[in-house]
Protein backbone atom coordinates (compact mmCIF):
# COMPACT_ATOMS: atom_id res chain seq x y z
CA UNK A 1 0.00 0.00 0.00
CA UNK A 2 2.86 2.40 0.82
CA UNK A 3 4.40 1.77 -2.60
CA UNK A 4 1.06 2.50 -4.27
CA UNK A 5 0.65 5.77 -2.35
CA UNK A 6 4.21 6.84 -3.17
CA UNK A 7 3.71 5.98 -6.84
CA UNK A 8 0.37 7.82 -6.87
CA UNK A 9 1.99 10.88 -5.29
CA UNK A 10 4.84 10.82 -7.81
CA UNK A 11 2.43 10.62 -10.76
CA UNK A 12 0.36 13.53 -9.41
CA UNK A 13 3.48 15.65 -8.83
CA UNK A 14 4.71 14.96 -12.37
CA UNK A 15 1.32 15.79 -13.87
CA UNK A 16 1.16 18.96 -11.84
CA UNK A 17 4.67 19.95 -12.97
CA UNK A 18 3.72 19.50 -16.62
CA UNK A 19 0.49 21.46 -16.11
CA UNK A 20 2.25 24.39 -14.43
CA UNK A 21 4.98 24.46 -17.07
CA UNK A 22 2.37 24.52 -19.81
CA UNK A 23 0.88 27.73 -18.41
CA UNK A 24 2.80 30.98 -18.35
CA UNK A 25 1.87 32.96 -15.24
CA UNK A 26 2.59 36.67 -14.77
CA UNK A 27 4.61 37.83 -11.77
CA UNK A 28 1.36 38.91 -10.07
CA UNK A 29 -0.22 35.49 -10.68
CA UNK A 30 2.90 33.77 -9.33
CA UNK A 31 2.77 35.96 -6.21
CA UNK A 32 -0.89 35.08 -5.62
CA UNK A 33 -0.23 31.36 -6.21
CA UNK A 34 2.71 31.41 -3.76
CA UNK A 35 0.34 32.84 -1.15
CA UNK A 36 -2.22 30.09 -1.80
CA UNK A 37 0.50 27.46 -1.47
CA UNK A 38 1.77 29.05 1.75
CA UNK A 39 -1.55 29.07 3.58
CA UNK A 40 -2.40 25.58 2.34
CA UNK A 41 0.95 24.36 3.72
CA UNK A 42 0.17 26.02 7.05
CA UNK A 43 -3.23 24.34 7.08
CA UNK A 44 -1.76 20.93 6.20
CA UNK A 45 0.73 21.30 9.05
CA UNK A 46 -2.05 22.45 11.37
CA UNK A 47 -0.22 25.70 12.00
CA UNK A 48 -2.40 28.43 13.56
CA UNK A 49 -0.54 30.94 11.35
CA UNK A 50 -3.06 29.80 8.74
CA UNK A 51 -5.48 32.27 10.32
CA UNK A 52 -3.19 35.20 9.41
CA UNK A 53 -4.26 34.77 5.78
CA UNK A 54 -7.94 35.53 6.51
CA UNK A 55 -9.16 39.11 6.37
CA UNK A 56 -11.63 40.15 9.07
CA UNK A 57 -14.26 40.53 6.33
CA UNK A 58 -13.78 36.92 5.14
CA UNK A 59 -16.76 34.72 4.33
CA UNK A 60 -16.32 31.25 2.87
CA UNK A 61 -18.62 28.41 1.94
CA UNK A 62 -17.56 24.79 2.03
CA UNK A 63 -19.61 22.28 0.05
CA UNK A 64 -20.62 20.54 3.29
CA UNK A 65 -21.79 23.73 5.05
CA UNK A 66 -25.37 24.95 5.02
CA UNK A 67 -24.32 28.58 4.75
CA UNK A 68 -21.18 30.72 4.44
CA UNK A 69 -19.05 31.17 7.55
CA UNK A 70 -16.84 34.05 8.67
CA UNK A 71 -13.41 34.31 10.24
CA UNK A 72 -14.75 33.40 13.70
CA UNK A 73 -15.85 30.00 12.39
CA UNK A 74 -12.36 29.46 10.97
CA UNK A 75 -10.92 30.22 14.43
CA UNK A 76 -13.20 27.56 15.94
CA UNK A 77 -12.25 25.09 13.21
CA UNK A 78 -8.54 25.65 13.87
CA UNK A 79 -8.95 25.29 17.63
CA UNK A 80 -10.59 21.89 17.08
CA UNK A 81 -8.02 20.35 14.73
CA UNK A 82 -7.54 16.70 15.68
CA UNK A 83 -3.92 16.33 16.87
CA UNK A 84 -4.03 12.62 15.98
CA UNK A 85 -4.38 13.24 12.25
CA UNK A 86 -1.22 13.80 10.24
CA UNK A 87 -1.22 15.17 6.71
CA UNK A 88 1.24 13.13 4.66
CA UNK A 89 1.05 15.34 1.60
CA UNK A 90 -1.04 17.87 -0.25
CA UNK A 91 -0.79 18.55 -3.96
CA UNK A 92 -2.29 21.73 -5.39
CA UNK A 93 -2.91 22.25 -9.08
CA UNK A 94 -3.98 25.72 -10.29
CA UNK A 95 -6.66 25.94 -12.96
CA UNK A 96 -7.12 29.73 -13.14
CA UNK A 97 -5.33 32.62 -11.47
CA UNK A 98 -6.96 35.99 -12.16
CA UNK A 99 -5.47 39.23 -10.82
CA UNK A 100 -6.80 42.76 -11.24
CA UNK A 101 -5.09 45.37 -9.08
CA UNK A 102 -5.58 44.46 -5.42
CA UNK A 103 -8.05 41.65 -6.09
CA UNK A 104 -7.52 38.10 -7.27
CA UNK A 105 -9.24 34.77 -7.46
CA UNK A 106 -7.73 31.33 -7.86
CA UNK A 107 -9.49 28.16 -8.98
CA UNK A 108 -7.48 25.07 -8.07
CA UNK A 109 -7.67 21.33 -7.46
CA UNK A 110 -6.18 19.53 -4.48
CA UNK A 111 -5.29 15.99 -3.52
CA UNK A 112 -4.35 15.08 0.02
CA UNK A 113 -3.55 11.97 2.03
CA UNK A 114 -3.95 11.97 5.80
CA UNK A 115 -3.12 9.35 8.38
CA UNK A 116 -4.85 8.81 11.72
CA UNK A 117 -3.24 7.61 14.97
CA UNK A 118 -3.87 3.98 13.97
CA UNK A 119 -2.00 4.40 10.69
CA UNK A 120 -5.16 4.34 8.58
CA UNK A 121 -4.79 6.54 5.51
CA UNK A 122 -7.47 8.47 3.73
CA UNK A 123 -7.13 10.29 0.44
CA UNK A 124 -9.27 13.23 -0.57
CA UNK A 125 -9.65 15.14 -3.81
CA UNK A 126 -11.44 18.40 -4.28
CA UNK A 127 -11.49 21.88 -5.68
CA UNK A 128 -11.47 25.41 -4.31
CA UNK A 129 -11.94 28.95 -5.41
CA UNK A 130 -10.14 31.47 -3.21
CA UNK A 131 -10.89 35.19 -3.44
CA UNK A 132 -8.03 37.37 -2.28
CA UNK A 133 -7.40 41.03 -1.61
CA UNK A 134 -4.01 42.67 -1.29
CA UNK A 135 -3.97 44.52 2.01
CA UNK A 136 -0.92 46.27 3.41
CA UNK A 137 1.23 44.52 0.80
CA UNK A 138 0.00 41.00 1.65
CA UNK A 139 -2.58 38.82 -0.12
CA UNK A 140 -5.37 37.72 2.26
CA UNK A 141 -8.56 35.75 1.70
CA UNK A 142 -11.86 37.58 1.71
CA UNK A 143 -13.82 34.57 0.50
CA UNK A 144 -13.62 31.02 -0.76
CA UNK A 145 -15.80 28.16 -1.89
CA UNK A 146 -15.13 24.49 -2.39
CA UNK A 147 -14.33 21.22 -0.73
CA UNK A 148 -14.06 17.53 -1.31
CA UNK A 149 -15.25 15.93 -4.52
CA UNK A 150 -14.19 12.45 -3.40
CA UNK A 151 -16.94 9.84 -3.70
CA UNK A 152 -16.41 8.44 -0.20
CA UNK A 153 -16.87 11.73 1.64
Amino acid sequence: MKKFICLFALVIVLLMAFSIQAQQWTDQQKEVWKTVQTYNDLSANRDPGFLDYFDDTYHGWEYEADAPDGKEAVKIYISNWDPNIKTLFVILNPATIWVNGNFAYVHYYYTTIREDKDGKRKSEKGRWTDILMKKDGKWVMVGDHGGSTSDDD
